[in-house]
């Protein structure tokens, strides 16, 4: 029994996978916001709440909101901001009295989809996050690949790749850098496009879409930008790592035109005489990071 964890930044998700990948237990709590030690007693309450339920001693692993910094051993890079610089990972193991496997939560998105979801029998496989931020993980073989400094798969944090004139110098990312692909693709980036060009600035992601979807023109145009960027954006990660399938996950991936338009959109900026990358919905939904943090630990 494997059982994974997924901290966010308002909630906390537990299930309790057995060998075959059925869920076996499942919960959700709130998170204890910018209360550090509270988080690590909500984590470990959930894992002693579903051993109970199930009378098992299960292998833990947590995906975050960030990663462990190879540099120091702390949390970094977390929009949690409470789990910066503090060691999660020794301190849950602590509590729980056992090894605890911990990573990003864009990789264990990857790990799922490739372990039993859409991208399951492909190598390599980008997960990609397009919610409230853009995020993506990297899943070679069923296993997370961190990077030299654990920030591999983070595409959203470089620039549009062939930004036309009017994309120039892009919205302000709160990395300090300006025209971020998060400044375009998340939802928020999409709304604020949209509002941008002279669109209702109270319509939210969905919205647009909805509005798109019934003919609306300037939801549409707004829809049609939004492919356009993120067929460059994706093209430019097929580009550097040919990955088998890529994967989309999080509050807009379930946009049916990206999945219609976005095949001959790659072509165009793909490097090869064809492009034939699969771009494929996510099998476990919302469900995916809390599923790939089981997968951390591999099936007896």
């Amino acid at each position: 029994m494997r059982i994974g964890l997924d901290l966010g930044g308002t909630k906390i998700e537990a299930v309790a996978l057995d060998g075959s990948g059925s869920c076996r237990f499942q919960k959700r709590v709130a998170s204890p916001r910018h209360d550090y030690r509270a988080t690590v007693e909500a984590l470990a309450g959930l894992v002693e709440e579903a051993e109970a339920s199930l009378g098992v001693s299960a292998r833990v692993g947590v995906g975050i909101p960030g990663a462990i910094s190879p540099a120091s051993g702390l949390i970094k890079n977390a929009n949690s901001t409470w789990l910066i610089g503090q060691a999660l990972d020794r301190d849950l193991s602590a509590r729980l009295n056992r090894p605890v496997r911990l990573e990003n939560d864009a990789n264990c998105f990857a790990v799922s989809e490739a372990s039993d979801g859409a991208a399951a029998g492909f190598g390599l496989v980008f997960g990609v996050i397009l919610g409230t931020g853009v995020g993506g993980g990297l899943a070679i073989d069923g296993k997370a690949w961190r990077g030299r400094h654990a920030i591999a798969g983070e595409w959203g944090h470089n620039p549009l790749p062939w930004p036309r004139p009017e994309e120039l110098p892009g919205p302000a990312c709160y990395c300090g850098k300006q025209g971020c692909i998060e400044t375009w693709l998340s939802g928020p980036g999409f709304a604020a496009d949209h509002a941008r060009q002279g669109g209702d600035p109270a319509l939210t992601g969905p919205d647009i879409v909805a509005a798109a979807m019934s003919g609306e023109p300037s939801a549409q145009a707004s829809l049609d930008r939004y492919i356009d960027r993120l067929a460059r954006a994706l093209a430019s990660v097929i580009n550097i790592l040919d990955p088998d399938a890529i994967v989309l996950g999080g509050g807009l991936s379930g946009i049916a035109q990206i999945y219609e338009r976005l095949p001959e959109q790659l072509q165009a900026w793909v490097f090869s005489d064809r492009c034939d990358t699969p771009v494929l919905p996510a099998k476990h939904g919302d469900a995916s990071g809390v599923r790939g943090a089981a997968w951390l630990w591999p099936p007896d």
